[in-house]
């Protein structure tokens, strides 16, 4: 392979949420593997490094065959331990988006652009990449996130809610009659039990919630016609119901961290 080219350079990239880790091994601009792992906040660098190596080891890549590694992290506890485990692992130390050295190429305009999570950031990147600007990104996880870049090409903003299967668990643990219960799809709003009760109504306000912000943003000037791109672990239990939606992109972090990845790590 030759590696003094970009397009044989061989990246790890890793979207650290609150809930699961999101790794993306690429060669060049194909993603040859990846993987979920728990966001457990007291993992050490020891039980990391086992799991990165078992990562490597079960896509049979070898660990240290790699030119950078880049982490977008919203989960501040894992920094530390994340990067010595991928030093260990990988024999290099891993970059991280929000540091100075990693330049995004995007206008922030929040009051305090260090206020924004890393992760929105990585997809506004990728959003305006592949679909221009206009474009508004909406990310079902933890949270729901909507991150709007401007006609202009800037991170505008944003609105950030309560992901879906938090508003559930919260409704269980503050009604003490209320069972615990997963969120499905429910195909009915008249349902005839507590907890198919509690199912519908949890899913119905997400969709309706969703439908009616992308209304509103969409009715901002300039916006009209911004196409809507989502993304996130819980996107594919909504998608069919989001008719707005115009692209499903469940890659679309890592391909934001790849972009920026690709411009960081040169070679020497």
């Amino acid at each position: 392979m030759n590696r003094n080219t970009a397009a044989s350079k061989r990246l790890l990239v890793a979207d650290i949420g609150n809930t699961q880790m999101v790794f993306g091994l690429y060669e060049g601009d194909q993603l040859l593997s990846h993987w979920r792992l728990s966001s457990e906040r007291q993992l050490t660098p020891d039980e990391l490094a086992w799991q990165l190596h078992g990562m490597f080891e079960q896509s049979d890549q070898p660990a240290t065959d790699i030119d950078g590694i880049l982490i977008a992290s919203v989960v501040p506890h894992l920094d530390a331990p994340l990067a010595a485990a991928c030093e260990r692992t990988c024999g290099i130390k891993a970059a991280f988006v929000g540091s100075s050295e990693i330049k995004t190429g995007m206008a922030v305009d929040y009051k305090n652009p260090r206020e924004v999570g890393a992760d929105r950031i990585v997809n506004a990147v990728a959003a305006r990449e592949r679909f221009g600007a206009p474009v508004i990104v909406l990310d079902c996880g933890t949270a729901t996130t909507f991150d709007i870049v401007s006609p202009e090409g800037h991170y505008a903003g944003g609105l950030i809610l309560p992901g879906i299967e938090i508003s559930l668990k919260a409704l269980c643990k503050r009604a003490a009659k209320l069972p615990e219960v997963s969120i499905i799809r429910s195909e009915t709003l008249i349902a005839r039990d507590t907890a198919s009760s509690m199912q519908a109504g949890s899913y119905w306000a997400a969709v309706e919630s969703y439908r009616g912000i992308i209304r509103r943003l969409r009715e901002q000037p300039g916006y009209e016609s911004a196409p809507i791109i989502a993304t996130g672990g819980l996107i594919s239990l909504l998608n069919n119901d989001l008719p707005e939606i115009n692209h499903h992109e469940p890659f679309l972090t890592l391909t934001g961290l790849l972009l920026l990845a690709d411009r960081h790590f040169q070679p020497s």
